[in-house]
Order: structure tokens, then C-alpha cells, then sequence
């Protein structure tokens, strides 16, 4: 390598040291791997990797503890903001968050969410929508859209049937406890870039102790969806986004 390619004035990129260096077992083109590099990279930045503590339950994230160098305690399906809520309450000067999926956040773990936020809770959640059960084999999530076909709604999803998409994250900014909820994505250089400065900012949030952050990134799932991670990506910005615009919900 030539000096100027490693000459830190000219470095491009730079693996953050939280991330470990291990091979992460997600789909190529799935959402995950990206967000766990922002997560590494926030709390790298933010000086707080002795004092941040990850929750993440069962999905497709239940390895998180695998890949960012922090302390992390697995929970039950649902139940990572019941158990963020203990963690916080027994360590309150931790910076404690929540690293969930639609199925087990919306789903199984519904009632758990709304509570903690109304409770506002010192914690952050992070919210993966990629609107399908990404691990189970591509079920019906409750974010899955109308008409998407999925392995539980083969013909697509109908009201009729399978009621509407449960939009969480417009459920948790009504609520009094939530001090900071926003939506994000990570399917450009630019949302990978505000997505970063939101959860830098609900952290920000948790440490200062102004209550529950909830920031969801709308995310893809080529393998579940069946498609190409570029056409995923192509999809969410057709499908999803309207469904789920991005921005802030919430800021106080």
C-alpha cells in the first residue's frame, strides 16, 4: 500500500473498534449489518462503551452480542423493554437500548413497548422495520404491508383478513413518555448518515435522562421479500416509505 492510501487525512473508511472482526451471518444486503455499524460507531464516538448496554431478543438480531463489543443481555421474545427497564433501574448510569425487529417489537412484545414508553422509561429503542419475520422463514409481520405476500399471506395481506399495517412508531410519539421518536432508513449514503445522527441523539437523550427514544429504521429483507438487495432497496422506496415516510416524529 502506498503512504497516502493509509494516512489517516485520506482514509475513507475505518472499521469502528467496537464492531468485532467477526463474519456476521445476515443475508447480503440486509439492513442489520449496517445499523450495527452505526450502533458500534455512536457509542465508539460517544466515548461510552464502558457505560452502554444492548438488549436484543429473538430475530434476526439475537447475535448482536456477537458482533459490537459492548455488555449485552439477551431477553425473551417481546420482552427487551421490560428487561431494558430493570437493567436501567438497577444501573442508572448506563446507557441503555433496545435492539428489536417488527415481529418481536409489534408483535409478541407489543404490550411491553407501549408501557415502557409510556412509563418513559430511561432507555432507547431501536427498531428494525423491515416488515416480514425475517428469521422464521418470511411470515406475515403486523408492518407488512397490503397486498404483500408474504408465507402467511400468500395471495397478500387484506384488511378483510389480516387487518392494517400496526404503525408503531406513530402509536409510541403520542405517547408522554417518549421524549425523541423518529424514522429513518439506511438505504442511501445519505439516510445511513441521518440514521447515525439519530441514534447519536437519542443516546445523547438516554444519558441525559429526558425519557424513552424510539428510533425505527425501515430496513429491507431480500430474502424474505425474494429479491435482489438492489431491487429491495428499489421496493422499499416504493412500498415502504409511503407506508412509513421518514423523519421526526417527535423532538422535545
Amino acid at each position: 500500500m502506498s503512504s497516502k492510501i493509509i494516512d489517516s487525512k485520506n482514509l475513507v473508511y475505518k472499521k469502528p473498534t467496537l464492531l468485532n472482526d467477526i463474519n456476521m451471518h445476515y443475508c447480503p444486503g440486509c439492513s442489520h449489518g449496517v445499523v450495527h455499524k452505526l450502533i458500534a460507531e455512536v457509542i465508539e464516538e460517544m466515548n461510552i462503551g464502558d457505560r452502554a448496554i444492548g438488549v436484543a431478543p429473538v430475530g434476526c438480531a439475537v447475535f448482536a452480542y456477537k458482533y459490537i463489543d459492548i455488555d449485552w443481555q439477551e431477553a425473551a421474545h417481546g420482552r427487551a423493554p421490560a428487561l431494558a427497564t430493570a437493567i436501567n433501574r438497577l444501573v442508572p448510569n448506563a446507557m441503555v437500548f433496545t435492539y428489536q425487529g417488527d415481529g418481536d417489537l409489534a408483535a409478541i412484545g407489543t404490550a411491553e413497548t407501549i408501557h415502557a414508553c409510556n412509563r418513559g422509561e430511561n432507555i432507547t429503542i431501536v427498531f428494525i422495520n423491515n416488515a416480514i419475520y425475517g428469521m422464521t422463514g418470511g411470515q406475515m409481520a403486523p408492518t407488512t404491508l397490503l397486498g404483500m405476500k408474504t408465507a402467511t399471506s400468500p395471495y397478500g395481506r387484506t384488511v378483510e383478513i389480516n387487518g392494517y399495517p400496526l404503525n408503531m412508531t406513530n402509536i409510541l410519539a403520542t405517547l408522554p413518555g417518549t421524549c425523541y421518536v423518529t424514522r429513518q432508513a439506511v438505504h442511501t449514503v445519505a439516510s445511513v448518515r441521518r440514521t447515525k445522527n439519530a441514534l447519536k441523539k437519542a443516546f445523547q437523550n438516554t444519558l441525559d435522562k429526558k425519557g424513552t427514544s424510539v428510533v425505527e429504521v425501515v430496513s429491507t429483507c431480500n430474502s424474505g421479500w425474494k429479491k435482489t438487495p438492489e431491487v429491495s432497496n428499489e421496493w422499499l422506496v416504493e412500498n415502504m416509505l409511503p407506508e412509513y415516510p421518514l423523519g421526526d416524529l417527535k423532538d422535545e
